[in-house]
């Protein structure tokens, strides 16, 4: 990335926060704690207003990636007492005399909000994670293949779609099977820290719990989980919302929510079902094996 990365602001960010301070940040359109500075708090309103500015200098290193990124409107709220502030309640408490980002754009309307946000999420994440192990030509590699959708497409959902489709496949084709497991984990831990920051709970749970958020989501249609061993199991998923590319099924957010439910699985293969949204994946457990064959990607499988 060139320039401050997203690391760094973070962790600008990070350095301007106080557990006791009586400041936040939210979004006045949308009700949002913008990451990164989801759940900080800060001890004036002028240190606030700072990390309001990192925040969408942030935001506008993303937005090189995913030019469709949603502007937010990020102010400043006050509050005495965080554990009493209810979501409603932070509408109630803008600061509404200062903001900071610029309106969005008509017609740039969010049609899923939960769904742009969760691929935002996912796409900053991993793009961190990349910046903190070097990879820069990975970096440039996705957003020069994102650019070239962005250009055939306007609808903000499809684009942050494509971002994860393009992300799957350059780092499947760019990194080894053992560092896609590295990022994964990584990015996913950093996923994570932005839901526990900003109050939502990490839970661990099941496959099915990882699939059920997806499907929430409206990443995926109907799925069932195939009884299989300790170490393999196997998927079925209809109405997956990302396409192949280059012969590779994309699966960077099933294996984000994987992990974050501590479901740690590699996928091995992807094969079409019923049709073209129907997918069959196996999977082994990561304790157990990495492949290791040149081709082998747990981002995104050859399909067979």
């Amino acid at each position: 990335m060139i320039g401050t990365t997203l690391q760094d602001i973070r962790a600008h960010i990070t350095t301007l926060a106080s557990e006791a301070g009586a400041y936040y940040l939210v979004c006045a359109r949308y009700g949002d704690r913008p990451v990164p500075a989801s759940g900080l708090r800060f001890e004036s309103r002028s240190v606030a207003r700072a990390a309001a500015r990192a925040t969408e200098q942030y935001r506008a290193a993303l937005r090189r990636y995913d030019p469709q990124l949603p502007h937010y409107d990020v102010i400043v709220c006050q509050d005495d007492h965080p554990e009493a502030v209810t979501q409603q309640e932070r509408h109630r408490c803008t600061d509404t005399s200062w903001t900071l980002s610029d309106p969005v754009l008509v017609g740039q309307v969010r049609t899923d909000h939960d769904l742009v946000e969760f691929c935002h999420r996912v796409a900053a994440a991993v793009f961190e994670t990349l910046s903190a192990y070097e990879r820069d030509a990975v970096e440039s590699a996705v957003m020069d293949a994102y650019f070239e959708f962005a250009e055939q497409l306007s609808d903000p959902d499809g684009l942050c779609l494509c971002l994860l489709e393009g992300m799957a496949t350059e780092i499947a084709t760019r990194l080894s099977a053992s560092e896609q497991v590295k990022i994964i984990a990584d990015a996913t831990a950093r996923v994570n820290a932005d839901r526990l920051h900003s109050g939502k709970p990490v839970e661990s749970g099941s496959v099915d719990a990882a699939l059920s958020r997806l499907g929430d989501l409206g990443l995926v249609g109907s799925y069932e989980q195939t009884d299989g061993d300790r170490n393999t199991t196997s998927i079925e998923m209809s109405d997956y919302a990302l396409s192949p590319s280059d012969e590779r099924l994309p699966l960077l957010p099933v294996l984000t929510e994987l992990y974050r439910c501590g479901q740690q699985w590699t996928p091995v293969s992807a094969s079409q079902s019923n049709g073209d949204d129907d997918w069959h994946v196996e999977f082994v457990a990561v304790d157990e094996t990495v492949p290791t064959r040149a081709s082998a990607s747990p981002v995104a499988p050859e399909v067979v």
